[in-house]
């Protein structure tokens, strides 16, 4: 268990919600006409310590839902953040690519919408992974320091008009955005929060 005592000293210090990955070229003023859901948790309240990362919990993926997917999609990027860490940035979690398969959307237009079970984020076909700040790959649940107070998670959805090319490995998330440029149409948004006494 980590002494949480360089959280209470941080406790004030959080990443500001400007360099928020949402406000980032060409995620900016994208509009938010998808709905993004889990039934894991309500969007605004706790995360369940099932999906905290490792040390914390089982850094098991929530189950996550999406809908009003634009006809035309053919990639959606997830992009998992600590909005609340003491650094100059808010933290990204997890960097996810999600080809947009009959198994994850069904229907057209603005009705289309897909999920993804407890769990799969990691072991779904389909799903490719960018790496974080840290080089690590696949779903990181939240670790939020030890008496640094509640931490904010934002699951940011975005689709995608072109898909990333499958033979091109994106070494981060400078990258990937440079090659989404000009090709994110919609977005939607998922809050949770979690905290470590």
């Amino acid at each position: 268990m980590q002494n949480p005592l360089l959280g209470r000293v941080l406790r004030g210090i959080h990443a500001p919600e400007a360099k928020s990955i949402k406000y980032r070229t060409p995620l900016a003023n994208v509009p938010q006409t998808m709905r993004l859901w889990s039934t894991s948790f309500v969007d605004g309240s706790a995360i369940p310590d099932a999906h905290a990362g490792v040390g914390v919990g089982q850094n098991l993926s929530p189950a996550l839902s999406w809908s009003g997917v634009p006809e035309l999609t053919q990639e959606l990027l997830l992009v998992i953040e600590d909005l609340d860490v003491p650094l100059p940035r808010p933290l990204l979690h997890t960097i996810a690519l999600l080809s947009p398969t009959p198994t994850r959307i069904s229907g057209a237009g603005s009705a289309a919408s897909g999920r993804l079970l407890e769990g799969e984020l990691d072991t779904s076909d389909g799903v490719r992974f960018v790496p974080t700040r840290f080089k690590r790959t696949g779903y990181q649940g939240p670790r939020p320091l030890p008496g640094h107070g509640p931490h904010r998670y934002d699951f940011h959805l975005y689709s995608l008009d072109r898909a990333c090319p499958p033979a091109r490995t994106w070494s981060n998330i400078s990258t990937l955005l440079q090659g989404v440029s000009g090709h994110v149409t919609a977005s939607g948004h998922l809050r949770g929060t979690m905290q470590q006494n």
